[in-house]
């Protein structure tokens, strides 16, 4: 038996992002033709590898068997195209503090088994940063939270903040309320501020700098608050907005900004933004603050 791999690129798509039309964007194809290219793959191995419903999209018991084998075949298949070519090639890449967590390394790993010609260089850095290196042509893409007045790139999931502490933290109204930060120059952090100053909550900033773990460990310790992405609170933290009367904080989108044109690049770009959404929960139904909820990463404070 002899498997397409554009075939099996598709169904590993669809796959990850559970979704025809994402997979579609993902891989710059179109729906019906990832649908076309997954119906001959099935009709190949002669099994039905992705059950597909008007509201759902899921693997099918023999595709949940086949998928891994599936990502080691198109691995494979990636570093002999690559080995063909002797010119190495850098990707300089930055990720937000505040939005990178578990999916990191699997981006990683992804870009690397993609192509080893490739030679990664990875920045981790607040948006505002980050966005200008990318703008001064010091990154060839960006992974960072959407500013107002950004209007480029390409959408890759929302992203909602809350604000966290231990269960034993204490605060009471009237007094300032202790935040801790990553920087003086990230743009949560004057979000935050803003937010804080809008409603009339005093606040004081009693831990600054040292990178997103170290704040992690500063909340984590009881010294403060700080705003981090939901699905990335540090262990045994809570949701606190409700429990103290703080403002809502705003959603945002995740903008995947780059420079690269060359065939090659971009597909590992590709790569790259599929391995992202993989990773990403569905946006939430539920309006308002964010649940009261727990995170097994400590990453992306304000």
């Amino acid at each position: 038996m002899t498997l397409d791999v554009d075939a099996v690129k598709a169904f590993i798509a669809v796959a990850d992002l559970r979704s025809f039309t994402r997979a579609a964007e993902a891989l710059g194809s179109t729906q019906g033709a990832i649908s076309v290219k997954l119906k001959r793959l099935e009709e190949r191995i002669g099994e039905k590898l992705i059950e597909r419903t008007p509201r759902l999209v899921r693997l099918s018991a023999r595709g949940a068997v086949f998928l891994e084998p599936a990502r080691q075949l198109l691995a494979a298949h990636d570093r002999a195209v690559a080995s063909l070519s002797a010119i190495r090639r850098h990707f300089r890449l930055g990720i937000a503090t505040h939005v990178g967590g578990a999916e990191v390394p699997t981006l990683l790993a992804r870009l690397n088994a993609h192509d080893p010609a490739l030679t990664i260089e990875v920045r981790l850095d607040d948006t505002r940063d980050l966005l200008a290196a990318f703008d001064r042509g010091e990154l060839d893409a960006a992974i960072v939270r959407r500013e107002d007045d950004r209007r480029d790139g390409e959408v890759l999931a929302p992203e909602q903040f809350g604000w966290y502490a231990t269960p034993d933290f204490v605060y009471r109204p009237g007094e300032p309320l202790r935040l801790a930060a990553s920087s003086p120059s990230c743009s949560i952090r004057d979000i935050v501020t803003g937010a804080l100053d809008a409603v009339g909550i005093p606040w004081t900033q009693v831990f600054l700098g040292c990178g997103s773990f170290a704040v992690a460990e500063a909340v984590s310790a009881g010294l403060a608050a700080a705003v981090f992405s939901c699905r990335l609170a540090p262990p045994g933290t809570i949701e606190i907005s409700r429990k103290f009367g703080l403002p809502p904080l705003p959603a945002t989108e995740i903008l995947l900004l780059s420079t690269l044109s060359d065939p090659q690049s971009r597909e590992a770009l590709r790569t790259l933004a599929m391995a992202f959404r993989e990773h990403r929960p569905p946006p939430s139904n539920n309006a308002g603050r964010p649940k009261f909820r727990n995170s097994q990463m400590a990453q992306s404070p304000i």
